[in-house]
Protein backbone atom coordinates (compact mmCIF):
# COMPACT_ATOMS: atom_id res chain seq x y z
CA UNK A 1 0.00 0.00 0.00
CA UNK A 2 1.25 3.49 -0.97
CA UNK A 3 4.05 1.83 -2.94
CA UNK A 4 7.49 3.13 -2.05
CA UNK A 5 6.43 4.68 1.27
CA UNK A 6 5.43 1.32 2.74
CA UNK A 7 8.63 -0.35 1.51
CA UNK A 8 10.84 2.45 2.86
CA UNK A 9 9.19 2.51 6.29
CA UNK A 10 9.16 -1.29 6.60
CA UNK A 11 12.87 -1.35 5.67
CA UNK A 12 13.62 1.23 8.40
CA UNK A 13 11.72 -0.79 11.01
CA UNK A 14 13.55 -3.98 10.03
CA UNK A 15 16.88 -2.17 10.29
CA UNK A 16 15.96 -0.95 13.76
CA UNK A 17 14.84 -4.44 14.82
CA UNK A 18 18.27 -5.83 13.85
CA UNK A 19 20.18 -3.28 15.96
CA UNK A 20 21.96 -4.71 19.01
CA UNK A 21 22.47 -1.33 20.69
CA UNK A 22 19.95 1.51 20.50
CA UNK A 23 21.45 4.88 21.40
CA UNK A 24 20.92 8.53 20.42
CA UNK A 25 22.83 8.05 17.16
CA UNK A 26 20.58 5.14 16.14
CA UNK A 27 17.43 7.12 17.03
CA UNK A 28 18.57 10.06 14.86
CA UNK A 29 19.40 7.70 11.97
CA UNK A 30 15.94 6.09 12.16
CA UNK A 31 14.28 9.52 12.23
CA UNK A 32 16.22 10.64 9.15
CA UNK A 33 15.07 7.52 7.27
CA UNK A 34 11.46 8.20 8.27
CA UNK A 35 11.74 11.88 7.24
CA UNK A 36 13.13 10.91 3.84
CA UNK A 37 10.37 8.36 3.22
CA UNK A 38 7.54 10.74 4.22
CA UNK A 39 8.86 13.72 2.24
CA UNK A 40 9.18 11.48 -0.85
CA UNK A 41 5.54 10.48 -0.29
CA UNK A 42 4.58 14.18 -0.45
CA UNK A 43 3.74 14.59 3.24
CA UNK A 44 3.94 18.26 4.29
CA UNK A 45 7.46 19.13 5.46
CA UNK A 46 6.26 20.99 8.58
CA UNK A 47 4.20 17.95 9.52
CA UNK A 48 7.19 15.65 8.94
CA UNK A 49 9.42 17.71 11.24
CA UNK A 50 6.71 17.92 13.89
CA UNK A 51 6.40 14.13 13.77
CA UNK A 52 10.19 13.71 13.89
CA UNK A 53 10.48 15.95 16.93
CA UNK A 54 7.78 13.99 18.79
CA UNK A 55 9.45 10.65 18.01
CA UNK A 56 12.90 11.93 19.04
CA UNK A 57 11.71 13.46 22.31
CA UNK A 58 9.80 10.34 23.33
CA UNK A 59 12.55 7.93 22.20
CA UNK A 60 15.27 9.75 24.15
CA UNK A 61 13.29 10.66 27.26
CA UNK A 62 10.69 7.95 27.86
CA UNK A 63 11.66 4.89 29.85
CA UNK A 64 10.57 1.63 28.17
CA UNK A 65 7.82 -0.21 30.09
CA UNK A 66 8.92 -3.20 32.13
CA UNK A 67 9.70 -6.18 29.93
CA UNK A 68 10.00 -4.10 26.73
CA UNK A 69 13.40 -3.68 25.07
CA UNK A 70 14.59 -0.19 23.98
CA UNK A 71 14.22 -1.03 20.26
CA UNK A 72 10.72 -2.46 20.76
CA UNK A 73 9.85 0.73 22.65
CA UNK A 74 11.08 2.94 19.78
CA UNK A 75 9.19 0.89 17.18
CA UNK A 76 6.05 1.37 19.29
CA UNK A 77 6.68 5.14 19.52
CA UNK A 78 7.09 5.40 15.73
CA UNK A 79 3.87 3.43 15.29
CA UNK A 80 1.89 5.59 17.74
CA UNK A 81 3.12 8.89 16.30
CA UNK A 82 2.41 7.72 12.72
CA UNK A 83 -1.13 6.78 13.76
CA UNK A 84 -1.63 10.33 15.08
CA UNK A 85 -0.52 11.63 11.68
CA UNK A 86 -3.46 10.06 9.83
CA UNK A 87 -6.17 10.26 12.51
CA UNK A 88 -6.10 8.19 15.65
CA UNK A 89 -9.40 6.29 15.68
CA UNK A 90 -11.60 4.73 12.97
CA UNK A 91 -14.85 6.55 12.24
CA UNK A 92 -17.31 3.91 11.03
CA UNK A 93 -20.39 4.67 8.96
CA UNK A 94 -23.38 4.36 11.30
CA UNK A 95 -26.56 3.35 9.49
CA UNK A 96 -29.17 4.17 12.12
CA UNK A 97 -32.36 4.84 10.11
CA UNK A 98 -34.24 3.70 7.02
CA UNK A 99 -33.74 4.80 4.35
CA UNK A 100 -30.29 6.15 5.21
CA UNK A 101 -29.47 8.74 2.54
CA UNK A 102 -25.87 9.27 1.40
CA UNK A 103 -24.89 12.16 -0.90
CA UNK A 104 -21.64 11.72 -2.85
CA UNK A 105 -19.64 14.78 -3.94
CA UNK A 106 -16.17 15.27 -5.43
CA UNK A 107 -13.99 16.62 -8.20
CA UNK A 108 -14.44 15.32 -11.72
CA UNK A 109 -12.08 12.36 -12.20
CA UNK A 110 -11.67 11.65 -8.48
CA UNK A 111 -13.08 8.13 -8.84
CA UNK A 112 -16.46 9.04 -7.36
CA UNK A 113 -18.63 6.79 -9.54
CA UNK A 114 -16.40 3.74 -9.02
CA UNK A 115 -16.31 4.45 -5.28
CA UNK A 116 -20.11 4.48 -5.16
CA UNK A 117 -20.05 0.97 -6.64
CA UNK A 118 -17.49 -0.09 -4.01
CA UNK A 119 -19.46 1.34 -1.09
CA UNK A 120 -22.65 -0.28 -2.42
CA UNK A 121 -20.89 -3.65 -2.47
CA UNK A 122 -19.49 -3.05 1.04
CA UNK A 123 -22.96 -2.25 2.41
CA UNK A 124 -24.49 -5.20 0.56
CA UNK A 125 -22.01 -7.54 2.27
CA UNK A 126 -23.17 -6.07 5.58
CA UNK A 127 -26.70 -7.22 4.72
CA UNK A 128 -28.04 -3.75 3.84
CA UNK A 129 -30.47 -3.39 0.94
CA UNK A 130 -28.83 -0.61 -1.11
CA UNK A 131 -29.88 1.38 -4.17
CA UNK A 132 -28.29 4.19 -6.22
CA UNK A 133 -29.77 7.34 -7.76
CA UNK A 134 -27.70 8.98 -10.52
CA UNK A 135 -28.24 12.77 -10.52
CA UNK A 136 -25.13 13.49 -12.62
CA UNK A 137 -26.64 15.22 -15.65
CA UNK A 138 -23.32 16.63 -16.91
CA UNK A 139 -21.29 13.54 -17.75
CA UNK A 140 -22.96 11.64 -20.62
CA UNK A 141 -21.94 8.13 -19.54
CA UNK A 142 -22.44 8.52 -15.76
CA UNK A 143 -25.68 6.50 -15.59
CA UNK A 144 -24.37 3.75 -17.91
CA UNK A 145 -21.13 3.45 -15.92
CA UNK A 146 -23.05 3.00 -12.66
CA UNK A 147 -25.31 0.35 -14.19
CA UNK A 148 -22.33 -1.51 -15.62
CA UNK A 149 -20.53 -1.42 -12.26
CA UNK A 150 -23.46 -2.71 -10.24
CA UNK A 151 -25.34 -5.10 -12.52
CA UNK A 152 -23.17 -8.08 -11.46
CA UNK A 153 -23.97 -7.51 -7.79
CA UNK A 154 -27.68 -6.80 -8.35
CA UNK A 155 -27.75 -3.25 -6.96
CA UNK A 156 -30.52 -1.19 -8.63
CA UNK A 157 -29.70 2.18 -10.20
CA UNK A 158 -32.25 4.87 -11.05
CA UNK A 159 -31.50 7.63 -13.52
CA UNK A 160 -32.89 9.54 -16.50
CA UNK A 161 -30.04 10.19 -18.96
CA UNK A 162 -32.19 12.57 -21.04
CA UNK A 163 -33.44 14.58 -18.06
CA UNK A 164 -31.25 17.59 -17.21
CA UNK A 165 -32.98 18.37 -13.92
CA UNK A 166 -31.03 16.66 -11.09
CA UNK A 167 -33.55 17.73 -8.41
CA UNK A 168 -36.39 16.05 -10.27
CA UNK A 169 -34.34 12.85 -10.71
CA UNK A 170 -33.38 12.88 -7.00
CA UNK A 171 -36.99 13.20 -5.84
CA UNK A 172 -38.18 10.41 -8.16
CA UNK A 173 -35.34 8.15 -7.02
CA UNK A 174 -36.12 8.90 -3.40
CA UNK A 175 -39.72 7.85 -3.90
CA UNK A 176 -38.77 4.74 -5.90
CA UNK A 177 -36.31 3.44 -3.28
CA UNK A 178 -38.05 4.65 -0.10
CA UNK A 179 -38.27 1.09 1.27
CA UNK A 180 -34.52 0.40 0.89
CA UNK A 181 -32.07 0.48 3.81
CA UNK A 182 -29.62 2.82 2.06
CA UNK A 183 -29.98 5.18 -0.91
CA UNK A 184 -26.78 6.58 -2.44
CA UNK A 185 -27.01 9.72 -4.58
CA UNK A 186 -24.33 10.29 -7.23
CA UNK A 187 -23.73 13.93 -8.23
CA UNK A 188 -21.82 15.67 -11.02
CA UNK A 189 -18.10 16.25 -10.46
CA UNK A 190 -16.89 19.82 -10.24
CA UNK A 191 -15.70 21.40 -13.49
CA UNK A 192 -15.14 24.84 -15.04
CA UNK A 193 -18.69 26.02 -14.23
CA UNK A 194 -17.84 25.67 -10.58
CA UNK A 195 -20.19 28.28 -9.13
CA UNK A 196 -23.24 26.79 -10.85
CA UNK A 197 -22.32 23.30 -9.71
CA UNK A 198 -21.78 24.34 -6.11
CA UNK A 199 -25.25 25.91 -6.14
CA UNK A 200 -26.67 22.70 -7.63
CA UNK A 201 -24.94 20.69 -4.88
CA UNK A 202 -26.50 22.90 -2.20
CA UNK A 203 -29.95 22.54 -3.80
CA UNK A 204 -29.61 18.76 -3.94
CA UNK A 205 -28.50 18.66 -0.31
CA UNK A 206 -31.53 20.75 0.71
CA UNK A 207 -33.93 18.55 -1.29
CA UNK A 208 -32.50 15.17 -0.28
CA UNK A 209 -31.64 16.06 3.35
CA UNK A 210 -28.82 13.47 3.40
CA UNK A 211 -27.92 11.65 6.59
CA UNK A 212 -24.31 11.57 5.40
CA UNK A 213 -22.43 13.64 2.80
CA UNK A 214 -19.30 11.87 1.58
CA UNK A 215 -16.51 13.73 -0.20
CA UNK A 216 -14.33 11.64 -2.53
CA UNK A 217 -10.70 12.78 -2.74
CA UNK A 218 -8.20 11.51 -5.32
CA UNK A 219 -5.14 10.24 -3.40
CA UNK A 220 -2.81 11.14 -6.27
CA UNK A 221 -3.24 14.91 -5.71
CA UNK A 222 -1.16 14.79 -2.52
CA UNK A 223 -1.12 17.84 -0.27
CA UNK A 224 -3.71 19.62 -2.46
CA UNK A 225 -6.26 17.29 -0.87
CA UNK A 226 -6.35 19.58 2.16
CA UNK A 227 -7.56 22.60 0.15
CA UNK A 228 -10.06 20.49 -1.81
CA UNK A 229 -11.57 19.16 1.41
CA UNK A 230 -11.84 22.68 2.81
CA UNK A 231 -13.37 24.11 -0.39
CA UNK A 232 -16.13 21.51 -0.47
CA UNK A 233 -16.88 21.68 3.24
CA UNK A 234 -17.43 25.46 2.97
CA UNK A 235 -20.31 24.96 0.52
CA UNK A 236 -21.76 21.66 1.75
CA UNK A 237 -21.41 20.12 5.23
CA UNK A 238 -19.06 17.14 4.73
CA UNK A 239 -19.64 14.26 7.12
CA UNK A 240 -16.83 12.01 5.95
CA UNK A 241 -14.14 11.51 3.32
CA UNK A 242 -13.09 8.61 1.11
CA UNK A 243 -9.55 8.76 -0.29
CA UNK A 244 -9.20 6.85 -3.58
CA UNK A 245 -6.34 5.56 -5.76
CA UNK A 246 -4.00 4.65 -2.90
CA UNK A 247 -2.65 1.61 -4.75
CA UNK A 248 0.96 2.60 -5.33
CA UNK A 249 0.34 6.37 -5.39
CA UNK A 250 3.53 8.37 -4.83
CA UNK A 251 1.49 11.13 -3.22
CA UNK A 252 -0.86 8.98 -1.15
CA UNK A 253 0.88 9.81 2.12
CA UNK A 254 0.44 13.50 1.39
CA UNK A 255 -3.26 13.12 0.65
CA UNK A 256 -4.01 11.06 3.77
CA UNK A 257 -2.09 13.30 6.15
CA UNK A 258 -3.44 16.48 4.53
CA UNK A 259 -7.06 15.35 4.80
CA UNK A 260 -6.55 14.12 8.37
CA UNK A 261 -5.13 17.55 9.22
CA UNK A 262 -8.45 19.19 8.28
CA UNK A 263 -10.17 17.21 11.02
CA UNK A 264 -12.66 15.65 8.57
CA UNK A 265 -12.86 11.90 9.28
CA UNK A 266 -11.52 9.53 6.63
CA UNK A 267 -13.96 6.60 6.73
CA UNK A 268 -12.89 4.48 3.76
CA UNK A 269 -9.97 4.15 1.35
CA UNK A 270 -9.82 2.79 -2.19
CA UNK A 271 -6.82 0.56 -2.91
CA UNK A 272 -7.42 -0.65 -6.47
CA UNK A 273 -9.81 -0.77 -9.42
CA UNK A 274 -12.01 -3.72 -8.41
CA UNK A 275 -15.18 -3.40 -6.32
CA UNK A 276 -13.47 -5.41 -3.57
CA UNK A 277 -10.47 -3.03 -3.39
CA UNK A 278 -12.10 -0.96 -0.69
CA UNK A 279 -11.80 -0.94 3.08
CA UNK A 280 -12.83 0.84 6.24
CA UNK A 281 -10.04 3.24 7.18
CA UNK A 282 -8.59 2.14 10.49
CA UNK A 283 -5.47 4.25 11.28
CA UNK A 284 -3.91 1.58 13.50
CA UNK A 285 -4.30 -1.20 10.95
CA UNK A 286 -3.19 1.06 8.13
CA UNK A 287 0.03 2.11 9.87
CA UNK A 288 0.71 -1.49 11.00
CA UNK A 289 0.79 -2.60 7.38
CA UNK A 290 2.71 0.47 6.26
CA UNK A 291 5.45 -0.29 8.80
CA UNK A 292 5.57 -3.96 7.79
CA UNK A 293 3.97 -5.17 11.03
CA UNK A 294 1.18 -7.03 9.27
CA UNK A 295 -2.57 -6.90 9.82
CA UNK A 296 -3.92 -10.20 11.05
CA UNK A 297 -7.29 -8.70 11.98
CA UNK A 298 -7.99 -7.69 8.37
CA UNK A 299 -6.72 -11.03 7.11
CA UNK A 300 -9.08 -12.99 9.36
CA UNK A 301 -12.03 -10.73 8.55
CA UNK A 302 -11.46 -11.34 4.84
CA UNK A 303 -11.26 -15.07 5.49
CA UNK A 304 -14.48 -15.02 7.51
CA UNK A 305 -16.33 -13.34 4.63
CA UNK A 306 -15.71 -16.32 2.38
CA UNK A 307 -15.62 -19.09 5.00
CA UNK A 308 -19.10 -20.34 4.15
CA UNK A 309 -18.28 -20.54 0.45
CA UNK A 310 -15.11 -22.61 0.72
CA UNK A 311 -13.95 -25.16 3.27
CA UNK A 312 -10.37 -26.32 3.80
CA UNK A 313 -9.83 -29.51 5.78
CA UNK A 314 -7.71 -29.77 8.94
CA UNK A 315 -5.32 -31.99 6.94
CA UNK A 316 -4.89 -29.26 4.31
CA UNK A 317 -4.13 -26.67 6.98
CA UNK A 318 -1.52 -28.97 8.55
CA UNK A 319 -0.04 -29.65 5.13
CA UNK A 320 0.43 -25.93 4.46
CA UNK A 321 1.84 -25.11 7.90
CA UNK A 322 4.32 -28.01 7.85
CA UNK A 323 5.55 -27.45 4.29
CA UNK A 324 3.72 -30.49 2.88
CA UNK A 325 2.27 -28.06 0.39
CA UNK A 326 1.29 -29.68 -2.91
CA UNK A 327 -0.15 -28.27 -6.12
CA UNK A 328 -3.56 -29.39 -4.87
CA UNK A 329 -3.34 -27.00 -1.87
CA UNK A 330 -2.01 -24.24 -4.09
CA UNK A 331 -4.87 -24.74 -6.54
CA UNK A 332 -7.33 -24.42 -3.67
CA UNK A 333 -5.63 -21.21 -2.50
CA UNK A 334 -5.66 -19.78 -6.04
CA UNK A 335 -9.41 -20.37 -6.20
CA UNK A 336 -9.81 -18.58 -2.86
CA UNK A 337 -7.56 -15.73 -3.97
CA UNK A 338 -10.12 -14.39 -6.40
CA UNK A 339 -12.18 -13.45 -3.34
CA UNK A 340 -9.34 -12.56 -0.94
CA UNK A 341 -7.24 -10.42 -3.29
CA UNK A 342 -3.71 -10.90 -4.70
CA UNK A 343 -1.41 -13.29 -2.82
CA UNK A 344 1.13 -10.54 -2.13
CA UNK A 345 -1.59 -8.39 -0.56
CA UNK A 346 -2.63 -11.28 1.69
CA UNK A 347 0.96 -12.09 2.62
CA UNK A 348 1.64 -8.42 3.47
CA UNK A 349 -0.91 -8.80 6.26
CA UNK A 350 1.10 -11.61 7.89
CA UNK A 351 3.77 -10.39 10.33
CA UNK A 352 7.18 -11.95 9.72
CA UNK A 353 6.43 -13.13 6.18
CA UNK A 354 6.16 -9.73 4.47
CA UNK A 355 6.62 -10.94 0.92
CA UNK A 356 7.38 -13.89 -1.30
CA UNK A 357 11.00 -14.40 -2.38
CA UNK A 358 12.10 -11.98 -5.11
CA UNK A 359 12.45 -14.77 -7.66
CA UNK A 360 8.74 -15.68 -7.41
CA UNK A 361 6.83 -14.88 -10.63
CA UNK A 362 4.21 -12.18 -10.19
CA UNK A 363 0.80 -13.79 -9.57
CA UNK A 364 -1.43 -11.42 -11.47
CA UNK A 365 -5.11 -12.24 -11.92
CA UNK A 366 -4.46 -13.17 -15.54
CA UNK A 367 -1.64 -15.54 -14.59
CA UNK A 368 -3.67 -17.15 -11.84
CA UNK A 369 -6.39 -17.99 -14.40
CA UNK A 370 -3.71 -19.50 -16.64
CA UNK A 371 -2.20 -21.46 -13.73
CA UNK A 372 -5.64 -22.88 -12.84
CA UNK A 373 -6.15 -23.96 -16.46
CA UNK A 374 -2.76 -25.69 -16.40
CA UNK A 375 -3.57 -27.49 -13.13
CA UNK A 376 -6.92 -28.63 -14.55
CA UNK A 377 -4.88 -30.56 -17.14
CA UNK A 378 -2.87 -32.41 -14.48
CA UNK A 379 -3.65 -35.86 -13.16
CA UNK A 380 -4.57 -36.47 -9.53
CA UNK A 381 -1.13 -38.00 -9.02
CA UNK A 382 0.62 -34.92 -10.43
CA UNK A 383 -1.33 -32.55 -8.19
CA UNK A 384 -0.26 -34.56 -5.15
CA UNK A 385 3.32 -35.20 -6.37
CA UNK A 386 4.61 -32.07 -8.17
CA UNK A 387 8.17 -33.43 -8.05
CA UNK A 388 7.14 -36.09 -10.58
CA UNK A 389 6.39 -33.49 -13.26
CA UNK A 390 9.37 -33.72 -15.62
CA UNK A 391 9.90 -33.13 -19.36
CA UNK A 392 7.35 -35.54 -20.88
CA UNK A 393 4.66 -34.62 -18.35
CA UNK A 394 5.31 -30.89 -18.90
CA UNK A 395 4.77 -31.32 -22.66
CA UNK A 396 1.53 -33.29 -22.12
CA UNK A 397 0.17 -30.76 -19.59
CA UNK A 398 1.02 -27.84 -21.90
CA UNK A 399 -0.77 -29.49 -24.85
CA UNK A 400 -3.80 -30.35 -22.74
CA UNK A 401 -4.14 -26.81 -21.34
CA UNK A 402 -3.38 -24.98 -24.60
CA UNK A 403 -0.32 -23.30 -23.05
CA UNK A 404 3.44 -23.37 -23.63
CA UNK A 405 6.01 -25.57 -21.90
CA UNK A 406 7.47 -22.34 -20.42
CA UNK A 407 4.10 -21.56 -18.78
CA UNK A 408 4.03 -24.93 -17.04
CA UNK A 409 7.64 -24.45 -15.88
CA UNK A 410 6.75 -20.99 -14.55
CA UNK A 411 3.87 -22.46 -12.54
CA UNK A 412 6.20 -25.07 -11.07
CA UNK A 413 8.71 -22.37 -10.15
CA UNK A 414 5.97 -20.35 -8.49
CA UNK A 415 4.90 -23.45 -6.57
CA UNK A 416 8.44 -24.09 -5.30
CA UNK A 417 9.06 -20.58 -3.95
CA UNK A 418 5.56 -20.41 -2.44
CA UNK A 419 6.09 -23.76 -0.72
CA UNK A 420 9.39 -22.48 0.68
CA UNK A 421 7.71 -19.33 2.05
CA UNK A 422 4.83 -21.32 3.57
CA UNK A 423 7.27 -23.78 5.12
CA UNK A 424 9.20 -20.93 6.73
CA UNK A 425 6.01 -19.45 8.13
CA UNK A 426 4.82 -22.80 9.44
CA UNK A 427 8.18 -23.65 11.03
CA UNK A 428 8.18 -20.37 12.95
CA UNK A 429 4.54 -20.31 13.95
CA UNK A 430 2.91 -23.71 13.77
CA UNK A 431 2.63 -24.27 17.50
CA UNK A 432 2.15 -20.67 18.60
CA UNK A 433 -0.62 -18.09 18.44
CA UNK A 434 0.37 -17.10 14.91
CA UNK A 435 -0.17 -20.69 13.84
CA UNK A 436 -3.66 -20.60 15.36
CA UNK A 437 -4.44 -17.42 13.43
CA UNK A 438 -3.15 -18.96 10.21
CA UNK A 439 -5.31 -22.03 10.81
CA UNK A 440 -8.38 -19.81 11.04
CA UNK A 441 -7.37 -18.00 7.87
CA UNK A 442 -6.60 -21.11 5.85
CA UNK A 443 -9.70 -22.89 7.04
Amino acid sequence: MLGKLGKSLAKTMKKLARMTIVDEEVVKEVIKDIQRALIQADVNIKLVFKLSKSIEERALNEEPPKGVTPKEHIIRIVYEEMVKLVGETPKPLKIDKKPYKILFIGLQGSGKTTTIGKLSRHLQKKGLNTAIVCTDTWRPAAFDQLKQLTQKINIPVYGEPENKNPLEIANKGLEKFKDYDVIIFDTAGRHKEEKHLLEEMEQLSTAIKPDETILVIDGTIGQQAKEQARAFSQSTPVGSIIVTKLDGSAKGGGALSAVAETGAPIKFIGTGEKLEDFEVFDPERFISRLLGMGDIRSLLEKAEEIAEEQEVSEEAVDAILTGRFTLREMKSQFEMMGKMGPLQQVINMIPGLDKLPKNAPDATEEKIKKYLTIMDSMTEYELDHPEAIKHSRIKRIARGSGTRNEDVKELLKYYKVTKKAMKGLGRRNRGGPMGQLMRQFLR
